[in-house]
């Protein structure tokens, strides 16, 4: 990255007790670590997590729509498919999980990490990403469509097939990152670092023929 992108850490105390997941009305978790378990068919809305831990955890058919997720980190977890749509989420790392068709559209991120997960088919769309980090994850078919970017970074990723589409890239990186294609309108690349390369890959966008 031409630009170092600085991602506040979760803020979460040493010590946290181990909960279990009972979903009450309104609930709240805050200063515990949910672990080793399974959470399935849920659907709560509004639920809030506050210096939360969450390892070895899997999500099945589960709707958290407006959730509200500060100083919390997600490890070794399977969040495929899980709904978070509307969801505000702030200072949270994801690492070393499986979030494919994680459903993060309309949602709003700042200070979040995404770091060696498989993210492939994630939707983004129409959310607003601050100070956001993608390292070493697979993004394959994740969906950007109109979202706002403000720092925002991409080193070594899988980017095939993703869509860009109505998203400005003014200011971001792509030169670590590998892709064949991708959903992007010559307008929005404006201002977007790449290899000589993946600058032939755009030129086609074009119908430019290139010998």
């Amino acid at each position: 990255m031409s630009k170092t992108i600085k991602i506040q850490q979760p803020k979460i105390p040493d010590g946290l007790k181990a909960r279990p997941f009972q979903p009450m009305e309104d609930p709240f978790y805050e200063m515990c670590m949910i672990s080793d378990c399974s959470i399935m068919s849920e659907e709560v809305h509004r639920i809030r997590f506050e210096q939360v831990i969450f390892k070895n955890v899997t999500f099945l058919d589960v709707s958290f729509r407006n959730i509200e997720l500060t100083d919390c980190i997600f490890e070794h977890c399977d969040l495929s498919n899980t709904d978070f749509r509307e969801g505000s989420i702030h200072r949270v790392e994801f690492k070393e999980s499986k979030i494919l068709g994680l459903n993060l559209s309309d949602a709003s991120l700042g200070n979040v990490l995404f770091e060696n997960c498989n993210a492939n088919m994630t939707s983004f769309g129409y959310s607003k990403l601050k100070q956001v980090a993608f390292k070493n994850c697979s993004l394959r078919n994740a969906d950007y469509y109109e979202s706002k970017f403000n720092h925002v970074a991409f080193k070594q990723c899988d980017l095939n097939e993703a869509n860009f589409e109505q998203t400005p890239l003014k200011g971001i990186d792509l030169t670590t990152c590998s892709f064949d294609r991708m959903n992007v309108s010559i307008k929005d690349l404006a201002g977007c670092e790449v290899t000589a390369d993946q600058a032939l890959g755009f030129a086609r966008l074009l119908g430019l023929i290139i010998k």
